[in-house]
């Protein structure tokens, strides 16, 4: 039997622990949730902070189906760049393109085809044909194009994809995840900022090609007149996928251009052609509104300066060229913490652009936003012998 005291203290015991358990779950209740979306996987990311804002199965491998397209137009806008194709180049149309089945651009060998053209084919109207042609004209062969694509994969750090193609036409092996695929969204549209406006486009044809066959297949393009792209996939295997971009005024940020922040959605698996778009649509819609761009400092602004032993100056200023953007749950920017993570002590030399510490920034709940690598903004030559000396004496006795 439980006395007056233990009662009391009983009592007492399942108050604290009720009120700490409603204390908890009003601290989660702060988090966004994100909406339920009838998918196999799923990714937000903004691309302006370089943050993913909301997932579910993004390592999960699966069939990219046209979204390969993705790959192929970053190597072709890599060779245009470097100058190895002209966009009024004209490119032949092998036999293998010529028969390739599924979306096509209707080319054919009779004619020549200027290289922006078989572009828009492949973006607009998701051409194979399209596709071949441009992988052949770039690498010489489609097995060559192939290389190269799973090369860049390697390069810019998608580790669960491997291309057998360039088109997305099912093929074992061939394989992606939403989170590679976030990272070469991302890729795109910051490493090609004028290319990837074919991905606007609404409607194309090449003379002489069906009048029918030309409408992009992205609906959310005559939905919303925020979104610029990016990409729709289809096979049975892969279901109906979509990357989408879309970029909205946000003038915390700044002004011009400045003020445009930039999310990316990608939905692979869902179950029309309307489900994926719908689906992208409630994505990109809660990550404008759960979330806001926070500028915390100016480019070339120091976050801090700490100390440097055996160098010219006593201290090192450590920054961004592009200053610190962070998304945030909406309302709780007030409230944010910051902490610089680094090694210590530093010593000289200490070389312009050389990454030293990390910005991490949590909310008052503790729950980490963002870490953001930080370099090194101006060098720091190291100092003469007797200063060095002296440097390592104080080392030595600190």
């Amino acid at each position: 039997m439980l006395t007056t005291l233990s009662l009391a203290r009983f009592c007492g015991l399942f108050l604290l622990s009720w009120v700490l358990l409603v204390q908890g779950v009003l601290a989660q209740s702060r988090l966004p949730v994100p909406p339920e979306v009838a998918v196999r996987s799923y990714l937000v990311m903004d691309v302006t902070t370089n943050q993913i804002l909301a997932a579910r199965e993004p390592d999960m491998e699966v069939e990219p189906a046209s979204l390969t397209k993705l790959m192929t137009a970053y190597i072709v806008f890599d060779a245009l760049r470097a100058g190895r194709i002209r966009m009024d180049q004209t490119l032949g149309v092998s036999e293998r393109a010529w028969r390739m089945p599924g979306s096509r651009m209707f080319i054919d060998p009779r004619m020549q085809v200027p290289v922006q053209d078989l572009l828009k084919g492949m973006i607009v109207q998701s051409g194979n044909d399209a596709t071949i042609a441009l992988a052949e004209g770039v690498a010489g062969s489609v097995e060559r194009f192939v290389e190269l694509m799973n090369q860049q994969a390697l390069a810019l750090g998608m580790t669960r994809t491997r291309y057998m193609n360039p088109e997305g036409l099912t093929a074992p092996g061939h394989v992606t995840t939403a989170r590679d695929l976030s990272i070469l969204a991302a890729r795109l549209i910051k490493d090609f900022p004028d290319y990837v406006r074919l991905y606007a486009i609404q409607r194309y044809r090449f003379p002489g090609t069906p009048a029918a066959n030309d409408t992009n297949r992205n609906l959310l393009l005559f939905r919303d007149p925020t979104v610029d792209g990016l990409k729709t996939g289809f096979t049975a295997a892969a279901g109906y996928c979509l990357v989408a971009s879309a970029r909205r005024e946000f003038p915390a940020l700044g002004v011009g251009a400045a003020s445009e922040r930039r999310l990316v959605s990608i939905v692979l698996g869902a179950a029309s052609a309307n489900a994926r778009a719908a689906e992208s649509q409630r994505l990109l819609n809660w990550g404008f509104s759960a979330f806001e761009a926070v500028r915390l400092f100016d480019p070339g602004q120091a976050v801090v300066e700490p100390e440097v032993w055996k160098g010219h100056a006593r201290t090192v200023r450590l920054g961004r060229q592009d200053g610190v953007v962070v998304s945030v749950p909406a309302g709780q920017t007030a409230s944010l913490r910051t902490e610089v993570l680094r090694t210590d002590p530093l010593i000289a030399p200490l070389n312009q652009g050389e990454p030293l510490g990390t910005l991490r920034i949590s909310t008052a709940d503790g729950d980490v936003v963002a870490e953001v690598p930080l370099f090194v903004l101006e060098t720091v030559r190291e100092a003469g012998f007797w200063g060095r000396l002296w440097a390592e004496i104080r080392l030595w006795v600190r």
